[in-house]
């Protein structure tokens, strides 16, 4: 492996450690756009890199739910039931697409700009959607359909992850606060960071075996993010958490427009 370091890169990396310590959005919402549209790298370059990326991270961050008791592994591993057979399959697709041909590169570039559109949605409107989920808690679903629910939001997010490298982090948490009302929320976010790390593992495996992982990229990046997101977590009381979530919203949405508009 080749590793070139990268001022810019690794600040970069750095700067989105940091957001994502500061309100755990996901970093695949904030760096894939970023690679596109500042680094100029290929939409299948940046997701697959940044699928490992997120694995390695997110690994880290599970280790530190399960010893804290914040996973659900009953949760994670319904999620996984749908997203892992989804992410293969999704890439099976892209592969037969040429995933770095024009028509590939165009669907990824659309598929991020609605993650990211999404994302900001949940971002915008979360509190209004807790509330409103807490306010089913007198007419919870069946066991059954909850837990075949939940598989049917791990087939979604295993897509939409694997084409875009974003959705497992806000998206994922907005639909678990909606099938289990009940869980604490730190659970629902352990669970969901727990389920992430076989999906964008698997996600980013094939996406090497695709040939979209660029490993000196991913290298310094990790050199920058891994210290930012220790930071950003530090710093994470002492920052009015909600505003900065709602200037990302809005940064999520203009980025968003201009991938599916571009």
């Amino acid at each position: 492996m080749e590793f070139t370091f990268s001022p810019a890169l690794t600040l970069s990396g750095f700067v989105v450690g940091a957001l994502v310590g500061l309100t755990g959005v996901g970093g695949g919402s904030l760096m894939t756009p970023l690679l596109v549209l500042l680094f100029g790298f290929k939409p299948a370059t940046a997701v697959g890199t940044d699928l490992l990326y997120a694995a390695i991270t997110k690994g880290g961050g599970s280790l530190i739910h399960h010893g804290h008791g914040h996973i659900d592994w009953g949760i994670t591993g319904r999620l996984a039931l749908g997203s892992v057979p989804a992410a293969l399959v999704t890439l099976v697709v892209l592969g037969r697409m040429g995933v770095q041909d024009h028509g590939a590169s165009g669907l990824i570039s659309v598929a991020l700009g609605i993650a990211l559109l999404l994302t900001a949605a949940s971002l915008i409107f979360r509190q209004r959607l807790l509330e409103f989920a807490r306010s089913r808690r007198q007419h919870p679903p069946s066991a059954a359909r909850t837990a075949t629910l939940t598989i049917i939001v791990g087939v979604i997010l295993g897509a939409l992850v694997t084409i875009s490298s974003v959705g497992a982090g806000a998206l994922g948490v907005t639909a678990l606060c909606f099938l289990y009302p009940d869980l604490p929320i730190r659970r629902i976010v352990g669970s969901d960071i727990a389920h992430a790390v076989p999906l964008t593992l698997v996600a980013g495996i094939g996406h090497w075996w695709l040939g979209t992982v660029d490993f000196g990229l991913l290298g310094a990046l990790l050199l920058g993010s891994l210290p930012g997101i220790a930071i950003g977590s530090h710093l994470s009381t002492k920052v009015p958490e909600r505003a900065l979530r709602h200037l990302l919203a809005f940064v999520l949405l203009f980025i968003g427009g201009k991938l599916i508009l571009a």
